[in-house]
């Protein structure tokens, strides 16, 4: 079995830039530079075979490019406890698009629909006992655009030090 997500890759100024928000929260662990991206589905454990029938639906998916932009932070919580922080990428109405192809494609080889709504974002922190998130970020993250010209299919291994993430296949 393997754990697949889409996603978009992320340019180094963008990781850079996010990479620089991170600290001041005790408790949270914070993504490494090749851990950031932006899920535009997380998918799960799947068998290789429907991991290939999966890579060639989203061969299908036709996407204009657009230009993204680092929004606001914000953060998940589950049951008053924070658990994830994040910020946000606009233009929310592209991405909730190319969200939404993706989704029909992965509908078309049998992957349920993603039951909550798209927020689009990037996860900066996890964590279970994040205190001082009040303080985050510590400076204003920069209002850095780039252009989205495709996307990704990823692998995602756990290990002891977070999630280690392999591109399996690109499309534009």
């Amino acid at each position: 079995m393997i754990r697949l997500f889409v996603a978009l890759e992320l340019p180094a100024d963008v990781k850079a830039a996010l990479t620089a928000s991170m600290g001041g929260v005790a408790g949270a662990r914070w993504q490494r530079d090749d851990q950031l991206h932006l899920t535009l589905r997380y998918i799960g454990e799947v068998d290789r075979h429907t991991a290939q029938d999966i890579a060639a639906a989203l061969g299908r998916v036709n996407a204009k490019p657009f230009t993204a932009e680092l929004g606001d932070p914000g953060l998940f919580d589950h049951r008053g406890r924070v658990d994830s922080l994040w910020v946000g990428v606009r233009p929310a109405d592209r991405l909730a698009a190319l969200a939404r192809a993706v989704n029909a494609a992965l509908a078309g080889v049998g992957i349920a629909p993603e039951p909550r709504a798209f927020v689009p974002h990037i996860t900066v922190a996890r964590g279970r006992t994040m205190l001082g998130v009040t303080g985050w970020p510590q400076a204003p993250i920069p209002r850095l655009n780039w252009p989205v010209s495709g996307f990704a299919l990823w692998d995602s291994h756990l290990g002891r030090d977070g999630s280690d993430y392999t591109v399996l296949a690109r499309w534009p």
